[in-house]
């Protein structure tokens, strides 16, 4: 499989292990997992009648989600694609989905998230899931993705996104992206909170999805430093 990620930073993280971090309860990364599932519950109680579909861009073990779907009500009417690059991850998600009883209704794949080949079937779909992404991509290629969610995301479903509000602070930015585009804002973590959470209404029409489009190249965080994007 073709890897587009700067290499050299790639090989200093086991993504697996870094998951770890999520288990410290007064950790940042905890609380915004926290807050991430609280809004999963939220969209999937707000959620019409029918058939649900779910997208993952850089799922990592789907924690976001499968920390919510095996108690929610809508469970069985939700089927959705976390799409991770790292297998140890997709295992991790995979073997969770499982034991939850949900194999038949969330896949996880090991394939390269930016491309959106791999949405296809399940969008537009009613929640797109974009945590941990634009904290480790470049500005112009977080505007691009902003912009991909007209392809992924149907008119009144909802984005949850994450950014560190570190400097340079974008989350401002991003939500001006999103606006544009025809999303309204429906929340967003106050702005003392260093790991941000929001979440964005598509008010729009679908655009129809670009076979063979790639939206972003995962440079990582501390590639990003020093560029004026990290």
């Amino acid at each position: 499989m073709e890897r587009h990620v700067d290499q050299r930073w790639e090989r200093q993280m086991d993504w697996h292990m870094w998951h770890d971090r999520y288990d410290a309860p007064e950790s940042p990364l905890a609380l915004r997992l926290r807050q991430v599932q609280d809004r999963v519950r939220l969209c999937l109680d707000d959620a019409p009648p029918g058939p649900l579909r779910v997208v993952s861009v850089c799922a990592g073990q789907g924690r976001d989600l499968l920390g919510v779907l095996p108690t929610h009500p809508r469970r069985e009417d939700v089927r959705a694609r976390l799409v991770e690059l790292d297998p140890a991850n997709v295992a991790a998600a995979t073997r969770a989905a499982r034991t939850a009883g949900l194999s038949a209704g969330v896949e996880a794949v090991t394939e390269d998230a930016a491309l959106l080949d791999h949405y296809a079937g399940l969008v537009p779909a009613d929640l797109v899931l974009l945590c941990g992404v634009f904290g480790n991509i470049t500005d112009r290629d977080i505007e691009r993705t902003v912009d991909a969610c007209r392809q992924l995301c149907r008119t009144g479903g909802r984005v949850i996104w994450t950014r560190h509000r570190n400097a340079p602070d974008r989350v401002p930015m991003i939500c001006e992206w999103f606006e544009r585009r025809g999303f309204t804002r429906e929340w967003l973590t106050d702005a003392d909170q260093v790991q941000s959470v929001g979440v964005h209404r598509f008010e729009g029409c679908p655009v129809p999805l670009r076979p063979g489009a790639r939206v972003f190249e995962f440079v990582g965080y501390e590639g990003l430093r020093g560029t004026g994007c990290g």
